[in-house]
């Protein structure tokens, strides 16, 4: 990128979501505000994002095989399955609740 200072820099404008109603611009340093998000308590444990989760959930498990997703994730041989186990060691020895 040239540091060029003539040349002004192009934000690109994000298209309007309906799930995050207190989308920042760009180049912009507050947020919009929908009128149904004022009042509401977000952020840490947002609502608007736990009830768009549990929705995308339910929708998934409506439409998708599931059981089909499940075997297809499954280890293609044993030694994948062996790396998978030892992944899966190395990453609990790195928690606080399971070791």
């Amino acid at each position: 990128m040239s540091n060029d200072k003539s040349t002004p820099r192009i934000l690109q404008q994000q298209p309007e979501r309906e799930s995050d109603p207190q989308q920042q611009r760009a180049g912009a340093t507050d947020f919009q505000s929908s009128p149904e998000a004022q009042g509401q308590v977000e952020g840490e444990g947002s609502y608007t994002a736990t009830r768009d989760y549990q929705k995308n959930i339910k929708e998934y498990l409506d439409k998708a095989d599931v059981q089909s997703d499940a075997d297809a994730s499954k280890p293609r041989s044993e030694s994948e399955a062996r790396e998978l186990e030892q992944a899966e060691r190395e990453g609990k020895s790195h928690s606080k609740g399971e070791r």
